[in-house]
């Protein structure tokens, strides 16, 4: 039986509740890119008032553009930028009772045994920042890089933990960091998105699309994923047969269409589908050009270890200077194989970490130093971090092996920013002697989402969103800026 609303209002809630099940079920921006590539862009119609134009922040910022490298699974901080004599001082030793006693780990139970690095460390730059020799690459931006060394989270597994660090909740449904920041903020090329992912060592994050989602802010503002191999965006091209012109004529119904129900319903999400649309259709001559990498000098390519047509963190480092260097306001890179439990040997915090840094700090070294060079570091953040640490003892299910590796560790990690208003060459807050917990000028995860954003322009406790009756922010009801980082 079909029950007929019995007046105009239900009505209008049972076609939003249709029509926004329609909306949901899209493929993407990638399957909704409905137009090809020619020399000049074809007169059509213009979106007004487009939801990625620039906008200014609460007040002048330091960042007006941010690259996150997250290495998803969590370095062994501990065996990268914390040294800890004591802790190598008292290697195979019981825990101390009072660190474990009545907390819970991800895989280790019982009385763990203390482990000290087998890394060697030595200070770097002006004020002697400590470092393995597992990240020699590293050295050289000492002076560059702000390593907090204090960070703490309340999560101890990867998905809640990555949602957390970059939604502020470790549930899914809130938007990503990017998210708000291009809400916030726009961005300053109209033909590219403003917020792009790319991914490396081919595993998604364990938190997956929710960690570059756009959660109840429209959906203009997700991170739109990009591929260093292959088409840069699944599904972009025009389908066999469909010439420009009609595309164009397509588009244009299609505008029209979207145009009429967004005045006879005023759902947001219509002209977000507009915006999504063009965007799609801008981005048919913009996005080849500027994931195109074979046109940087072979001086460059060789400084990144960049190979064109490869995927690799690498290539998405050298990417992300360009997408930056074109105007995008929020680039995330994903770079997978960072759980050092020690399972195999690839995750063996001796041989195994080396392999795996040399992916990794020679290109972000590189991306560093680049941004430097075209005057584009200072005004641009760049993040480096895990989603927590790892712990200061043998994860418990590999600790009678050969293999060395840690557990998930929250109440204890490290991490860098560089550039954007922040002060190079320090180290910011202390662990204590054995890496239990921050001993000195702690710092929560709330507390970091609220000083990058700072460094955007804005007050986190006003850039909000209000959804079901409330308003929601990145921050949540937390955080505070850390003024100790800011140049």
């Amino acid at each position: 039986m079909t029950l007929i609303p019995s007046n105009s209002s239900e009505a209008r809630l049972q076609h939003l509740t249709r029509r926004h099940f329609l909306r949901d079920c899209q493929i993407g921006l990638g399957g909704i890119a409905l137009t090809a590539m020619g020399a000049d862009r074809l007169t059509g119609a213009e979106l007004s008032g487009s939801p990625l134009a620039p906008r200014q922040p609460h007040f002048t910022p330091k960042a007006k553009r941010v690259v996150y490298i997250h290495c998803a699974g969590s370095p062994p901080h501990l065996d990268l930028f914390d040294y800890k004599p004591e802790l190598v001082k008292h290697n195979g030793k019981d825990c101390p009772d009072e660190f474990v006693k009545g907390k819970e780990f991800a895989f280790t139970k019982g009385m763990p045994k203390l482990m000290g690095t087998p890394r060697k460390f030595s200070q770097h730059g002006q004020n002697g920042t400590w470092m393995s020799d597992a990240i020699p690459h590293f050295h050289g931006i000492a002076d560059e890089m702000c390593v907090v060394r204090s960070m703490y989270t309340e999560q101890f597994n990867h998905a809640p933990a990555q949602l957390f660090l970059l939604t502020g909740s470790p549930r899914p449904g809130r938007p990503s960091m990017g998210s708000w920041v291009t809400y916030g903020l726009g961005s300053e090329n109209e033909d590219l998105p403003g917020f792009v992912v790319m991914i490396s060592s081919g595993i998604q994050p364990s938190a997956g699309k929710n960690a570059w989602g756009s959660g109840f802010l429209p959906s203009i503002f997700q991170g739109v994923q990009c591929r260093s191999k292959g088409d840069p965006v699944l599904y972009v091209k025009d389908p066999k047969g469909m010439s420009r012109e009609l595309r164009r004529q397509g588009l244009d119904a299609l505008q029209t269409l979207n145009k009429l129900q967004a005045r006879d319903l005023g759902s947001p999400e219509t002209l977000t589908r507009i915006a999504q649309y063009e965007l799609a259709y801008r981005m048919q001559s913009s996005v080849p050009d500027v994931m195109d990498i074979s046109m940087e000098s072979k001086e460059t390519l060789e400084a990144y270890g960049a190979n064109p047509g490869a995927s690799s963190l690498s290539n998405n480092c050298l990417l992300a200077r360009r997408l930056l260097e074109k105007g995008v306001r929020f680039v995330q890179l994903f770079d997978w194989g960072w759980d050092f439990h020690g399972t195999n040997p690839k995750e063996d915090i001796r041989d195994g970490l080396t392999k795996k840094c040399a992916t990794m700090d020679k290109p972000v070294a590189a991306l560093i130093r680049d941004l430097k060079e075209r005057n584009l570091l200072e005004d641009t953040l760049v993040i480096w971090s895990g989603e927590f640490g790892r712990t200061p003892f043998r994860e418990g299910r590999t600790a009678k092996g050969q293999v060395l590796g840690r557990d998930h560790f929250p109440d204890c990690y490290s991490m860098f920013l560089a550039g954007g208003g922040v002060k190079g060459g320090i180290s910011y807050g202390e662990s204590d002697e054995l890496g239990f917990s921050p001993a000195k000028d702690s710092v929560h995860v709330h507390d970091l989402q609220a000083t990058i954003l700072h460094l955007l322009g804005f007050d986190h406790e006003r850039l909000s969103h209000r959804f079901q009756g409330r308003d929601y922010r990145l921050t949540d009801v937390h955080g505070k800026v850390v003024k100790g980082v800011l140049a």
